[in-house]
């Protein structure tokens, strides 16, 4: 879409939103790792971008509909339930928090609805830079090279640009994932381009396994699983299919390879060996993770609104560590219900999306599987604030509106297409 301004000297200025909001759309996704500031980078830059966006003009999609439903009525429970709390600061910068991200998923829903198969390839080359960028903070900081471990890898575990481990560790998936259906597709083309893809591949998880996140190694090696059976599904002809069993074996090779080595140094394989036990210290006991989840079980079922934004850790001393238990402590039946609903529908629309013949399915493999494990992971850890999870799940429901559209276009050129004569 263009806009026609008059200049001062009687011309006229023509300013190409469209290009404008793709190229804040790359800038926004390339600083999605940089989270240890308040507000982020990519907060401030959401802001101007939503304004450019609003002037380029849009269209809505139906299908986006349940998704914005699901949405305001999570949060019209949150809002209920933060009502005894609104003198409490930290419930209502988590309440405020909560009602930001969610606005933003029913924007990328949008955004993503229109001109999706362009705007989902800069998604994953903006978050592959965010990545790789996150990935070599990160390494840097466990080699404490320059003194940067306080900084990037306190605790002996990379944390790189973000304020946890575990966060660091999930955050580098979705850039994985886009390298190898890449190389498992054969788009990656020439010795030099397979080297540096391999390269990078190993870079970013190496990133993951230096953050020794259980929940992030356990999410790589799922992904990796369904992102080649999905490649291999889409995958036309038996020679494309041989190929991508070999690429996938010699990536898991290199994989394996790198880890065996890893291992060898004495450091690595002490805090290997300590966060590979499937419980730790604080999992365990009537007052560990587990214990306060099933604790806080029968407290829920006499609450109707739930205990309120953030207020789980005051019963417990800490968070729940479960989303799905959080989204029923912070907002109450209808607003856990409410996100059980969300993660499901969203499930159901990603595999759809992911399997049904369309111009978005290679894309939209990437970014469901990706959001997927962090649904999955949603049972281990609090995901409710990750900005990325937000993005992606944004970006399953725009690619979806878009497939519909592209469906919608297809169905109607094929009615007013002249007879085939006989």
């Amino acid at each position: 879409m263009t806009f026609e301004q008059p200049m001062p000297a009687g011309g006229r200025l023509v300013v190409n939103y469209a290009a404008i909001v793709n190229a804040m759309l790359l800038l926004l996704v390339s600083l999605g790792s940089f989270t240890f500031i308040e507000p982020s980078p990519y907060d401030l830059v959401l802001v101007a971008f939503f304004g450019v966006w609003l002037l380029s003009g849009f269209r809505v999609h139906s299908s986006i509909i349940p998704l914005a439903a699901l949405v305001v009525l999570g949060n019209l429970m949150s809002f209920i339930s933060i009502i005894p709390w609104f003198h409490v600061d930290d419930s209502f910068i988590y309440w405020a928090q909560s009602l930001y991200l969610s606005i933003t998923v029913i924007f990328f829903a949008v955004l993503f609805g229109e001109d999706g198969l362009r705007r989902s390839d800069l998604l994953l080359r903006g978050y592959l830079i965010s990545c790789i960028v996150a990935a070599v903070v990160g390494v840097i900081g466990w080699l404490d090279i320059g003194g940067t471990a306080v900084y990037f890898s306190p605790e002996g575990r990379a944390m790189g640009p973000f304020k946890d481990p575990n966060v660091f560790g999930s955050y580098l998936i979705a850039g994985y994932l886009f390298l190898l259906q890449r190389m498992l597709l054969g788009l990656t083309k020439g010795v030099i381009g397979v080297t540096l893809s391999l390269a990078t591949i190993l870079l970013l998880l190496s990133g993951v396994f230096l953050s020794f996140s259980r929940g992030s190694w356990g999410a790589a090696a799922t992904a990796t699983v369904l992102m080649s059976a999905m490649t291999y599904y889409i995958a036309e002809g038996a020679g494309a299919r041989r190929r991508l069993v070999v690429i996938f074996a010699i990536v898991v090779a290199a994989a394996v390879a790198a880890l065996l080595v890893a291992l060898s140094i004495e450091q690595v394989r002490d805090v290997f060996l300590v966060r590979a036990s499937l419980s730790q210290d604080y999992d365990v006991g009537e007052t560990g993770r587990f214990g306060n989840q099933l604790r806080s079980l029968p407290m829920l079922l006499e609450l109707p609104f739930g205990m309120g934004p953030l207020r789980f850790r005051s019963f417990f001393g800490l968070d729940p560590h479960n989303s799905y238990i959080g989204a029923f402590a912070n907002a109450g039946w209808l607003g856990g219900f409410a996100f059980l609903f969300l993660i499901g529908v969203s499930t159901f629309v990603g595999f759809r999306l992911c399997f049904a013949p369309s111009p978005f399915r290679r894309n939209a493999q990437v970014v469901f599987i990706a959001l997927l494990m962090f649904f999955l992971q949603g049972f281990q850890i609090d995901i409710d604030h990750w900005r990325f999870v937000y993005l992606l799940m944004g970006g399953v429901w725009g690619l979806e509106a878009a497939r519909l559209r592209w469906l919608e276009k297809v169905s109607a050129q094929e009615q007013n297409a002249p007879p085939a004569r006989a």
